[in-house]
């Protein structure tokens, strides 16, 4: 059975001594992905104040940017965005940024989207207000 990891070269360097995918038989587990853009501390459409809190963002901004930091860490692992089949997302503040991240996701997954658990969470590892955990299934 396949096990071998997998690191983009165009998704944004992991923050932990992790790697960015790794498949197991037909399975490609991804590591949790944010919205970061790879080579810099940079997050699209956040503000950070002076202790590097967080003062302002953008929900949509980083949706976009989580969406396409995962669309490169599949096609750097072999698959497609179409073979994702499981997704578990994190949100910071889910009375204020569900709506924009639901619209924004059938935008993405506009056909046969994947199975989807969201959740609330009170913060992430760096200064940022979503996160995927993402499941694809590969084709043989």
């Amino acid at each position: 059975m396949t096990n071998e990891t997998h690191n983009s070269t165009t998704a944004p360097e992991p923050v932990g001594h992790y790697p960015h995918a790794r498949r197991v038989g037909n399975l490609l587990f991804l590591s949790g992905v944010g919205p970061r853009k790879k080579g810099t501390k940079e997050i699209p459409g956040v503000t950070l104040d002076a202790e590097g809190n967080i003062a302002a963002y953008d929900i949509e901004s980083q949706c976009r940017s989580v969406f396409d930091n995962v669309r490169d860490i599949l096609q750097s692992s072999g698959a497609a965005w179409e073979d994702l089949v499981d997704v578990t997302v994190y949100l910071t503040n889910m009375k204020d940024d569900f709506k924009t991240y639901n619209r924004l996701w059938a935008e993405y997954f506009a056909v046969n989207p994947p199975c989807r658990t969201t959740l609330e969470i009170n913060c992430l590892p760096t200064p940022i207000a979503i996160e995927l955990k993402c499941i694809a299934a590969l084709k043989e």
